[in-house]
């Protein structure tokens, strides 16, 4: 979508600090972190939330989870991290392109939110 933040970031019209790439996926530091590592994982074929998300989108999704994974562990978040995927304005999601929270480096408590 030519309007879309996420979508203009994926094309480095809009600076952002990387801290992934690849040719489905991209990453950045939260602007408005909400731990002390906050970091954006979201896939550059625009999805508007994973209520759209097709079956097809499921190796997406699980490298999504995956590229999370690695991230926390090559930022030592080594007492436990969150993944978190909001969807829809009531649960949260600002921006309507489809995007991975992953959040770490302080206590978390249950039930979030």
């Amino acid at each position: 979508m030519d309007d879309c933040l996420f979508c203009k970031i994926s094309r480095k019209e809009i600076p952002a600090k990387l801290v992934y790439s690849d040719d489905e996926i991209f990453a950045f530091e939260d602007i408005q972190p909400q731990s002390p590592s906050h970091i954006l994982i979201c896939p550059r074929k625009h999805l508007p939330s994973l209520a759209e998300a097709s079956p097809e989108d499921a190796g997406l999704l699980g490298r999504m989870q995956l590229i999370a994974a690695k991230l926390a562990t090559e930022r030592n978040l080594n007492d436990g991290y969150r993944t978190v995927i909001n969807n829809g304005s009531g649960a949260g999601q600002s921006v309507f392109h489809l995007h991975l929270h992953l959040l770490g480096g302080r206590a978390f408590r249950w039930p979030p939110g």
